[in-house]
């Protein structure tokens, strides 16, 4: 069934590329022998500059073509990462996001931008050494160019290609004061002195009689392949970024000079005058990834500072509302650029930053400093918003299209935490955001990326990393069997057997590792190892005394905890379903007894009479609402009681709370016990965000590091698969059940992409409990529509009219 899916997202892919004129090779064009052999091409390097500490590489390679060719296709990559023009022309970056064992390149066709005569090909190369990105694997500084055939081999990397250090380049990393002591790990900022710099190194006319022949270093490898291992070649499994031109919205702020007012829009040149300090303060209107891009003319010995930030700090470092910037001041990391005081000088970033406040700071000396243009280039996976949602309460619109923002901005070349802090693929907020992007998207191709790269990042225990790629690497138990409850949930939205059927050999290591920590005397986990991660619940902040925060009593070295067993029962159920289902019996229903072994352990030992819950740990001195969610998630609450219980503690404040993250959860058990309408009541900490004027929801609520953290963004989901109700019907969605949850909605209309083609709805009450309007579903798909009890079959456009 993936045909017709893949052939909506092959049409959404090419429009894409078309507007960056670059067209992504699909694998089936890929030479087959550079799947199966070793490359002719070579890694090169600098012949003398350093392998592994930070620096900045040009390479180029000038050739002849007696026409302009209908193909041209090459495959590229780097170490840690490249930039490639074709006669001055940009026209990709990479290699995508992967480790050592997975390296990505790209496959690429130039042939628009070639033309009889001489051509150049020339790359930026750069190694940030110890200061690379958390999420940056890395060998050495390298450079790889293969072309798809014996007439693209002409361009192969070899020593018939030149390569020069840039010296302009150095490195800017963040001060912790500079970023308030949070944790930020994507990488320095960039600081260039444009007198350094070899202006127009990638063009054709560019003099490069100086550069030197560069050194080779190994063979390439495609994965699988040779004696030794280094980069063991993979073609990229994504397709290219977005790349949109955007404006910014408005200057919030300067102080000693004023701005053209028409400079925003690109139509004056703004020029600042000789010996002045200029500070200004953009405003994007919204979070946003991408490069900012400033041209400039003129004023030499000036310097121009790019300070980026999510939201502004008051006095007492207090972020308050975001629209507001009244005695508040920016923090965050900084470019910086020294203009050489020559005509049309741009300054880009080598990676992407996120901001919404951007400010500017310019110091001129003796000459003028013309700033000819300032804008930005938007960056993010291309994710399409081919769902929509509107109801009859306008601010459910509002947190469905700042949840997409939020979802987009998390999603690149890997899914992402957050923007702007980490970059990391961390398995808690990539199973929420693989779903928002099968339900809003329909694009599977990030979430089977993930899915394989958290599986790729196994390691001998048995567990996965909880966060991948990451070359710095970080365990947290529970994140695995997310992993595992990731995979069943793609089992149950794509028919894809075979892709899924490969991961079982890894989930039985996840499952086999907790199996083996079960404490034989309660028949609950005992202890468990590493960072056992639940949510960051109040009671369960960082405590810098004990360096972890997270995690919920009997997380650490004591063992017994409720909610870490249930979370390992309601793995072995979802992975009992998938052994089941590929003809494993013994398998599936040794998982569904160590599931309901965990659940009768922990009522036993964890249920409070006097409460009238289930406590954290057979101490029962700590009681959370994340335990009380779990136990009917596992069934550790008898069925037959479970309505009431969620009813009782749903509202309960006298539980540890859980934040945005852990409240998918919540929602799960809602829909579990037949109180989904109870769900548009749970937003409240969504519309709190709103009122703050954040545009992307956070990480946490206030005081929050991150303002956009993609866990947060789990309505965007919810609207349409619990308040509309959308759900998969058999595994694969081979049909679907409909059965909406309206609340107090009077109204709802919207539709999901569906492998088969769209699934559409428009729904309204009538009366007290009635329901009428219409379901269409694309040609091959029936299900059923389900409303207080009473069914209706679905095929094609069905009206639907149940009135009491």
């Amino acid at each position: 069934m993936r045909s017709k899916i893949n052939l909506l997202l092959i049409l959404m892919i090419s429009a894409n590329l078309s507007a960056q004129n670059v067209q992504q090779v699909a694998f089936e064009k890929i030479n087959p022998s550079l799947l199966n052999n070793h490359w002719k091409a070579q890694w090169i390097a600098h012949p003398t500059g350093s392998l592994l500490d930070y620096g900045i590489f040009h390479f180029r390679k000038n050739f002849e073509l007696k026409e302009q060719p209908r193909e041209f296709i090459i495959h590229i990559s780097a170490d840690n990462r490249y930039r490639l023009f074709v006669n001055g022309k940009a026209v990709c970056f990479g290699p995508a996001r992967s480790d050592l064992e997975h390296w990505s390149f790209e496959s690429i066709d130039i042939s628009a931008f070639l033309k009889p005569g001489k051509n150049v090909l020339a790359s930026v190369v750069w190694n940030f050494g110890d200061l690379k990105p958390w999420a940056q694997f890395s060998i050495k500084t390298a450079f790889i160019l293969q072309g798809n055939s014996s007439f693209e081999e002409i361009v192969n990397t070899d020593t018939t290609w030149k390569v020069i250090k840039d010296q302009a380049y150095s490195p800017a990393p963040a001060s912790s004061k500079e970023t308030s002591g949070q944790f930020v790990v994507v990488g320095p900022c960039d600081r260039v002195d444009a007198a350094l710099y070899p202006w127009d190194w990638e063009t054709t006319g560019y003099d490069d009689h100086s550069w030197l022949m560069p050194r080779t270093l190994d063979k390439a490898h495609p994965r699988g392949v040779g004696t030794d291992i280094n980069w063991e070649l993979t073609p990229r499994r994504i397709p290219l970024m977005d790349q949109v031109h955007q404006q910014f919205a408005t200057v919030r702020r300067t102080s000693g000079d004023q701005l053209p007012e028409s400079f925003l829009a690109g139509k004056t040149i703004w020029t600042i005058p000789a010996n002045k300090k200029i500070t200004v303060l953009f405003d994007q209107a919204n979070l946003t990834t991408g490069y900012p891009e400033v041209l400039v003319s003129k004023g030499k010995g000036s310097s121009i500072k790019l300070t980026y930030a999510e939201s502004l700090f008051d006095s007492k470092g207090s972020k308050g509302n975001r629209n507001e910037i009244e005695g508040k001041s920016i923090l965050g990391y900084s470019d910086y650029f020294l203009p050489d005081g020559k005509d049309e000088r741009t300054f880009r970033p080598l990676w992407f930053r996120t901001w919404r406040y951007l400010q500017m700071e310019i110091e001129t000396h003796d000459e003028p400093l013309q700033v000819n243009s300032f804008s930005s280039e938007f960056t993010a996976y291309p994710l399409k918003e081919n769902a929509t949602f509107d109801s009859d309460q306008p601010g459910l619109k509002q947190i469905w299209n700042v949840g997409w923002r939020t979802a987009r901005l998390c999603a690149n070349e890997t899914y992402f935490d957050c923007p702007y802090y980490e970059q990391l693929q961390y398995v808690g907020d990539t199973r929420i955001q693989a779903l928002i992007s099968l339900y809003v998207s329909g694009d599977d191709r990030l979430v089977r990326n993930a899915i394989m790269n958290l599986n790729e990042s196994q390691f001998y225990e048995g567990l996965t990393r909880s966060r991948y790629p990451s070359a710095n690497p970080q365990i947290i138990p529970p994140f695995s069997l997310y992993w595992v409850d990731m995979v069943n949930d793609y089992w149950t939205l794509r028919d894809d057997p075979e892709f899924i059927k490969s991961f079982l050999p890894g989930i039985e290591n996840v499952l086999g590792w907790f199996t083996k920590r079960i404490d034989r005397e309660t028949g609950m986990l005992g202890r468990v190892e590493y960072w056992n991660f639940v949510d960051w619940a109040i009671e369960w902040a960082w405590n810098n005394e004990s360096g972890i925060g997270g995690v919920p009593a009997g997380g650490m070295k004591d063992g017994n905890s409720s909610i870490l067993s249930m979370q390992f029962a309601y793995a072995a159920q979802r992975a009992a379903e998938l052994f089941r289902y590929y003809g494993q019996p013994e398998k599936a229903d040794k998982y569904s007894e160590i599931a309901k072994q965990l659940a009768k352990a922990v009522y036993e030992k964890c249920w409070d009479e006097s409460h009238g819950y289930l406590a954290d740990t057979p101490a029962k001195k700590e009681f959370s609402m994340h335990a009380q969610i779990f136990a009917v998630l596992t069934n550790t609450i008898p069925e037959n009681r479970q309505k009431e219980f969620v009813k009782r503690f749903m509202n309960d404040k006298n539980l540890i709370q859980p934040t945005m993250y852990f409240r998918f959860y919540l929602t799960q058990a809602l829909k579990k016990t037949g109180l989904a309408d109870h769900y548009l009541e749970t937003l409240g900490l969504w519309n709190d965000m709103l009122q703050k004027g954040l545009t992307t929801f956070a990480e946490n609520p206030d005081p929050a590091r991150s303002d956009c953290h993609a866990w947060s963004a789990s309505p965007d989901y919810d609207f349409l698969a619990t308040v509309a109700g959308i759900r998969p019907g058999m595994p694969g969605f081979k049909t679907v059940e409909i059965e909406p949850a309206l609340g107090k909605l009077t109204f709802i209309k919207g539709q999901m992409p569906h492998s088969s083609g769209i699934i559409s709805f428009d729904l309204k009450r009538a009366g007290s409990d009635g329901i009428s309007g219409e379901i269409i579903l694309p040609e091959g798909l029936t299900g059923t529509f389900r409303w207080n009890g009473k069914a209706v079959a679905l095929k094609g456009k069905t009206d639907i009219e149940l009135v009491p």
